[in-house]
């Protein structure tokens, strides 16, 4: 397959139109999905396990007598574990820990006051009871996905976090396991797709019911997190992985062609743009991913992503590329420049940033700290990346003493009256302190 990467220059007339042209990304399923995966749900809704059979034996080829079959507890977790490499051992508690410790940082706590008028005012900081990650099993063991999905949940002090993830012909990843077992899950359930969705949205004989689905999938699994939304809560509906460089031209081309593969190797729909105002760097970057995509073991996924949706744009200068940032609103934004944090009060809107030249996005994939799981295909512009405040639940708190009732309770008379809504009216009445 060749390699023919879109160029785009900031001077030309067409440009903004062909930037969005290449920016677009639909939905993630068509009717015909929607209609397959609604099928799932209500199957699993009504038949529970005996549907987790039959789902596990036809898309996993994974047949099984009995729904405990498909359940490893925390023994077979730990078993998975001591069976990694010391290496791999080593590199898992690592990523934990700094996972863990960056998310520390966002817990929130409960606090109240006492106004002039006497009431006591506040917010209840609780945690969720029970959480489920979804962990794709299909091109590659995403150990990742499970330390950074799970570790702000416990953090934030969930009481129980279960997995899902699918066992293809039987098999799991033990690496995907031991990441299970280092951020203390206990229960793993071998099932994939719509059906596990469904299963830890409605719960059969075998899986509970859980608040909150988070975790990467496949267009299956995004519209199964879409349709059950509202019985619980989900992440985000994620689109293909995305990453844009910023870069002067004065980094090694071989890192930035690299940092580019990085996320063009996910999938054929990932997307990758290079900005510079160096036309000659970019010339160079283009040879040298010629150069190393014979190398890459991904290469065909990354050419076709590549072709696809990859860009390397000119601009005329430098910090023309903030504009150009906050249009795109990236998911993974790297400023591969002289004094990147000087750009940071001009950026609204990215995922994660990565500032200077030694930061390549991949630190942020497995162990920076940050979590890896952020907003795409533009919707940085609202989303933030997953954090212990995902997990966390807000309750208002309201204390009146008497008087205070009193006083609140004739404004509350006037403005429930004026929307004619008299139960409201009175109920606050009742309270007013007659003289």
């Amino acid at each position: 397959m060749k390699l023919t990467i879109k160029k785009l220059d900031q001077k030309d007339s067409d440009f903004d139109s062909d930037l969005d042209d290449m920016l677009a990304w639909e939905t993630v399923s068509d009717g015909n999905m929607q209609k397959l995966v609604a099928d799932v749900i209500a199957d699993i809704r009504k038949n529970g396990d005996a549907a987790l059979l039959t789902y596990s034996e036809k898309f996993d080829r994974f047949r099984v007598e009995s729904a405990q079959e498909l359940v490893l507890n925390a023994q077979d977790i730990e078993a998975a574990f001591n069976r990694l490499p010391t290496e791999q051992q080593d590199a898992l508690k690592i990523s934990a820990e700094r996972v863990y410790n960056y998310h520390q940082k966002q817990v929130s706590e409960s606090w109240n006051y006492t106004d002039e008028t006497g009431v006591l005012l506040g917010q209840q900081v609780t945690a969720m009871d029970r959480v489920g990650i979804y962990v794709p099993g299909g091109v590659a063991p995403l150990a990742s996905s499970v330390i950074m999905n799970a570790m702000p949940a416990k953090v934030a002090g969930v009481k129980e976090v279960v997995m899902a993830t699918p066992a293809p012909d039987g098999k799991v990843s033990d690496f995907t396991l031991g990441a299970a077992f280092v951020v203390g899950i206990e229960k793993v359930y071998l099932i994939g797709g719509a059906q596990a969705i469904a299963a830890l949205a409605f719960g059969t004989e075998t899986v509970p019911t859980v608040d909150k689905i988070v975790g990467p999938g496949n267009a299956y699994v995004a519209t199964a997190k879409q349709q059950v939304f509202g019985k619980v809560g989900i992440d985000m509906i994620a689109g293909p992985s995305e990453i844009l460089v910023i870069c002067d031209g004065k980094t090694n081309p071989d890192w930035i062609a690299m940092d580019l593969f990085s996320q063009a190797e996910h999938s054929h729909d990932a997307q990758a743009i290079l900005i510079s105002q160096d036309a000659q760097f970019l010339a160079d970057v283009e040879a040298s991913i010629e150069k190393l995509l014979p190398t890459m073991e991904r290469n065909e996924t990354i050419i076709q992503s590549l072709n696809d949706r990859g860009v390397l744009i000119h601009v005329e200068q430098i910090e023309n590329a903030k504009e150009l940032i906050n249009k795109i609103a990236p998911e993974h934004l790297e400023l591969s420049i002289e004094s990147p944090e000087s750009w940071l009060p001009d950026i609204r809107h990215a995922g994660a940033i990565f500032l200077g030249r030694h930061t390549s996005e991949a630190l942020g994939d497995y162990c920076a700290g940050p979590n890896h799981v952020l907003p795409t295909s533009g919707t940085a512009r609202f989303f933030s990346p997953l954090g212990v405040y995902d997990f966390q639940k807000r309750s208002s708190i309201i204390g009146a003493s008497a008087s205070a009732a009193s006083e609140l309770g004739k404004v509350v008379s006037v403005l429930a009256r004026g929307e004619e809504l008299t139960a409201h009216a009175r109920s606050a009445e009742m309270r007013i302190i007659k003289p």
